[in-house]
Order: C-alpha cells, then sequence, then structure tokens
C-alpha cells in the first residue's frame, strides 16, 4: 500500500479520506475551506427563508374531510349519549389543514352556532 501521509500516526498514514485525519496531521499549506460561511448570504434574506419554511410545513396540510350522511348521523348519536352520561369523551377536528384532537367532558352542545363546549 501506498503511503498518503508521510508525518502522521501509523494509523493515519494509509488513509485517503481527509475528514477522518486530526488537522494537526494533515499538510498546513492546504487551505482549511470556508466552513459555514457559504450559507451566510441565504440567511441574509429572511422573507425568502420564511417563505420556504411555509412551503415546508404546508406541504403536511391535508384536505378537509367529507362525511358521509351515515357518519354524520353516527356521530350525533355518540355524542347525545356521551352528553348524557357523562363520559370522558377525545374530539378530533379540522383547522387549518391539519386535524387536532381534544379531551373533556361535554359542557353544552349549541345547534345554532354550530359549537361543542368542552370542560
Amino acid at each position: 500500500m501506498k503511503i498518503i501521509n508521510l508525518n502522521a500516526p501509523d494509523e493515519y498514514k494509509y488513509k485517503t479520506d481527509y475528514r477522518k485525519i486530526p488537522r494537526e496531521y494533515l499538510n498546513p499549506r492546504i487551505p482549511k475551506g470556508r466552513g459555514k460561511i457559504k450559507w451566510a448570504p441565504f440567511a441574509t434574506v429572511p422573507e425568502q427563508h420564511e417563505r420556504l419554511k411555509r412551503y415546508m410545513e404546508d406541504q403536511n396540510k391535508i384536505d378537509k374531510p367529507q362525511l358521509s350522511d351515515h357518519q354524520l348521523s353516527e356521530l350525533n348519536d355518540t355524542l347525545v349519549f356521551k352528553m348524557f352520561h357523562d363520559l370522558q369523551i377525545e374530539v378530533s377536528y379540522f383547522e387549518s389543514g391539519y386535524i387536532k384532537k381534544l379531551n373533556g367532558y361535554i359542557h353544552k352542545a349549541d345547534t345554532h352556532e354550530q359549537s361543542l363546549h368542552l370542560i
């Protein structure tokens, strides 16, 4: 085998990947590089950074689920049962592209405002 690094200890003499060799055993005339400085211009445009962040978050959004009449009637029956038997309920609801969950006891169901109040 050819010795790549003459001044390095035996464990680093035959390594060809410079990233696995400690800096003190590398040739000092080879520049270190810019490191993380090359990403600095990207961070100087905060609007672009925020827009990219929103795009990544929007990829996880889903469409609003559509319930059939049968599913709505089952949901209503379950809701009435839980209201009168004072059982804890877990409610899953759709908001802004995500399914969210709440736990609690039903305090009031308002049919005019189509809202459910939990404790």
